[in-house]
């Protein structure tokens, strides 16, 4: 890969989730991923360090407005040992639900926000 830019390079340092109860979604994300739910969450705002995977922080807010539509950037996970079947056994155990299953299983946290789960 070539670098593009001036030499200073902008990280994601977190990434936003727009929700109707905040603290369902930042606690399905917690446990999904093992990382650490703030003490201070609460329904309008909780926030999730990310843990060893390196990845950004998580920050989840409440706001007025329902979702209409498909989100469009998804995360796509990798099953620990490529066993797609038991990945999606346990978050569907915390909360998530199939929308399409496969190889490539579509998945929905709580709230309706969509991911993959893939090998």
């Amino acid at each position: 890969m070539v670098p593009v830019g001036s030499g200073t390079l902008t990280y994601v340092k977190s990434i936003t989730f727009d929700c109707a109860d905040a603290l369902v979604v930042a606690r399905f994300w917690a446990a999904a991923l093992g990382g650490e739910l703030d003490e201070d969450a609460t329904a309008e705002k909780a926030y999730i360090e990310a843990p060893g995977w390196g990845g950004p922080n998580l920050w989840f807010q409440r706001v007025p407005e329902p979702s209409v539509a498909k989100n469009r950037m998804h995360f796509d996970l990798r099953a620990p040992g490529g066993d797609v079947p038991a990945e999606v056994a346990r978050l569907s155990s915390l909360g998530a639900t199939v929308v399409t299953p496969g190889e490539l299983t579509v998945m929905a946290d709580p709230e309706g926000n969509i991911f993959c789960v893939e090998s």
